[in-house]
């Protein structure tokens, strides 16, 4: 993988990547890279998962009887 170092990011712009990561429960670098690859119509399948909603696993509760 290749380093790139950003320079001279506007705080909105910034503060609305650090927003949407937060949503997409993504780190800054990873929201960034998929907003790229977004705009560039390529999507990696690594970085696309993490775009996937968490599974929520539901479960019976079962009271236990008192003898």
């Amino acid at each position: 993988m290749i380093s790139i170092t950003l320079k001279g990011v506007p705080k909105d712009v910034h503060e609305a990547l650090k927003k949407r990561a937060a949503v997409h429960r993504r780190s800054l670098n990873n929201e960034v890279i998929f907003t790229l690859e977004s705009s560039m119509g390529l999507v990696s399948q690594e970085i696309g998962r993490a775009q996937e909603s968490p599974k929520v696993v539901k479960t019976k509760s079962v009271a236990k009887k008192r003898s």
